[in-house]
């Protein structure tokens, strides 16, 4: 069994899905990648650990909820990644899913777990990724661009910011009368329904 670690910093809507997805057992799913329904009973990868920067973040409360251990890193700890990799390492963690981690990941981390480490961006990549560019900034930066299109990137992760191989990229409409919050709740759709089942695809070919 592949064991994950969900890295997270904010309120947690797409760990809470992963760790629903990844650690209820016997669901159907639909790939995105061949469109056809398949079935699953999900023995071979589940959701070990939550890590979060935050000791407030509301994803503590969903990996509270479905029992899974937390880790809070602070900022000392995160500055020195030898330690970093050596606990994920001694709990057996395989792979690492970011869903809203704001840190930059260190060089020795996505040394450590090569081609392991994915995130998901809300815009096309390139446009619209980089340092500070993340939730509604990057919607609102779409707006002002005046962009007809945005959507959602799942990448690899390097030590750049969202400068990781692309994955998949799944694009969605921009509309005249877009604000930032109907824009965020459209992106935030297409991420909840495609994230999981691109990481399981992932997964399975491992």
């Amino acid at each position: 069994m592949y064991k994950i670690a969900v890295f997270a910093s904010g309120t947690g809507s797409n760990a809470a899905e992963l760790i629903r997805f990844f650690n209820e057992k016997n669901e159907d799913v639909k790939s995105v990648n061949n469109t056809e329904n398949r079935s699953r009973n999900n023995t071979y990868s589940e959701v070990t650990l939550v890590v979060s920067n935050r000791h407030n973040a509301g994803v503590l409360l969903q990996a509270s909820a479905a029992n899974i251990p937390i880790w809070i890193v602070d900022k000392a700890l995160w500055n020195t990644p030898a330690k970093v990799v050596s606990f994920l390492q001694k709990n057996g963690i395989d792979f690492i899913i970011l869903a809203g981690f704001l840190w930059k990941i260190p060089l020795e981390l996505c040394a450590a777990f090569p081609n392991k480490i994915t995130n998901i961006h809300p815009s096309l990549l390139p446009k619209y990724g980089g340092k500070g560019m993340y939730g509604s900034r990057v919607h609102q930066a779409v707006l002002e661009a005046c962009e007809t299109e945005s959507g959602i990137t799942i990448h690899y992760v390097n030590e750049n910011y969202d400068e990781g191989s692309i994955i998949q990229q799944i694009a969605c409409p921009v509309l005249a009368a877009d604000t930032v919050e109907s824009l965020a709740k459209r992106i935030q759709t297409i991420e909840l329904a495609t994230y999981k089942v691109v990481i399981n695809d992932i997964l399975t070919n491992i």
